[in-house]
Protein backbone atom coordinates (compact mmCIF):
# COMPACT_ATOMS: atom_id res chain seq x y z
CA UNK A 1 0.00 0.00 0.00
CA UNK A 2 1.37 3.50 -1.10
CA UNK A 3 2.10 5.58 1.70
CA UNK A 4 -0.21 9.29 1.07
CA UNK A 5 0.52 12.80 2.58
CA UNK A 6 -2.68 14.48 4.03
CA UNK A 7 -2.18 16.81 0.91
CA UNK A 8 -2.06 14.11 -1.38
CA UNK A 9 -5.52 12.44 0.04
CA UNK A 10 -6.85 15.83 0.13
CA UNK A 11 -6.28 16.03 -3.52
CA UNK A 12 -7.47 13.04 -4.55
CA UNK A 13 -10.58 13.34 -2.39
CA UNK A 14 -11.34 16.71 -4.45
CA UNK A 15 -10.78 14.90 -7.80
CA UNK A 16 -13.38 12.05 -7.49
CA UNK A 17 -15.34 14.87 -5.88
CA UNK A 18 -15.29 16.23 -9.12
CA UNK A 19 -15.70 13.20 -10.95
CA UNK A 20 -19.11 12.70 -9.32
CA UNK A 21 -20.38 15.79 -9.02
CA UNK A 22 -20.00 15.83 -12.70
CA UNK A 23 -21.66 12.44 -13.36
CA UNK A 24 -24.88 12.05 -14.79
CA UNK A 25 -26.65 9.04 -15.98
CA UNK A 26 -28.74 8.33 -18.17
CA UNK A 27 -32.75 9.29 -18.47
CA UNK A 28 -33.89 6.07 -16.78
CA UNK A 29 -30.58 4.70 -14.95
CA UNK A 30 -30.92 6.67 -12.17
CA UNK A 31 -31.12 3.62 -10.23
CA UNK A 32 -28.72 1.26 -11.85
CA UNK A 33 -26.01 0.12 -10.22
CA UNK A 34 -23.30 2.38 -10.91
CA UNK A 35 -20.25 1.11 -13.58
CA UNK A 36 -17.39 -0.92 -12.69
CA UNK A 37 -15.32 1.64 -12.58
CA UNK A 38 -17.60 4.05 -11.17
CA UNK A 39 -18.16 1.57 -7.66
CA UNK A 40 -14.46 1.39 -7.90
CA UNK A 41 -13.60 5.20 -7.68
CA UNK A 42 -16.30 5.35 -5.54
CA UNK A 43 -14.68 3.15 -2.43
CA UNK A 44 -11.01 4.61 -3.38
CA UNK A 45 -12.93 7.93 -2.74
CA UNK A 46 -14.81 6.84 0.47
CA UNK A 47 -11.48 5.40 1.40
CA UNK A 48 -9.61 8.39 1.05
CA UNK A 49 -11.96 10.58 3.21
CA UNK A 50 -11.76 8.24 5.76
CA UNK A 51 -8.18 8.21 6.04
CA UNK A 52 -8.41 11.87 5.89
CA UNK A 53 -10.88 11.54 8.66
CA UNK A 54 -8.94 9.62 10.44
CA UNK A 55 -5.48 11.35 10.20
CA UNK A 56 -7.97 14.65 12.03
CA UNK A 57 -8.95 12.24 14.69
CA UNK A 58 -5.75 11.09 15.70
CA UNK A 59 -4.02 14.63 15.45
CA UNK A 60 -6.90 15.43 18.01
CA UNK A 61 -6.70 12.61 19.97
CA UNK A 62 -2.64 13.69 20.47
CA UNK A 63 -3.46 17.28 21.10
CA UNK A 64 -5.70 15.95 24.01
CA UNK A 65 -2.78 13.89 25.33
CA UNK A 66 -3.73 10.52 23.65
CA UNK A 67 -0.93 8.29 24.00
CA UNK A 68 0.35 6.49 21.03
CA UNK A 69 -0.37 2.99 22.52
CA UNK A 70 -3.90 4.63 23.46
CA UNK A 71 -4.73 5.17 19.79
CA UNK A 72 -3.05 2.46 18.33
CA UNK A 73 -5.34 0.52 20.37
CA UNK A 74 -8.17 2.48 19.19
CA UNK A 75 -7.44 2.10 15.38
CA UNK A 76 -6.61 -1.75 15.82
CA UNK A 77 -2.98 -1.41 15.64
CA UNK A 78 0.59 -1.22 17.84
CA UNK A 79 0.94 2.49 19.19
CA UNK A 80 4.33 2.41 17.27
CA UNK A 81 2.40 1.39 13.96
CA UNK A 82 0.06 4.19 14.60
CA UNK A 83 3.49 6.64 15.77
CA UNK A 84 5.19 5.74 12.22
CA UNK A 85 2.10 6.06 10.27
CA UNK A 86 0.74 9.43 11.64
CA UNK A 87 3.22 11.55 12.84
CA UNK A 88 3.63 14.45 10.44
CA UNK A 89 0.40 13.36 8.83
Amino acid sequence: MTRRSLEEIKARANKFADAFESYDPEPGHEGAPLPPVMAVKLAAWRRDVAERDLAEAVRIAREQRLSWREVGDAIGTSGEAARQRYTNA
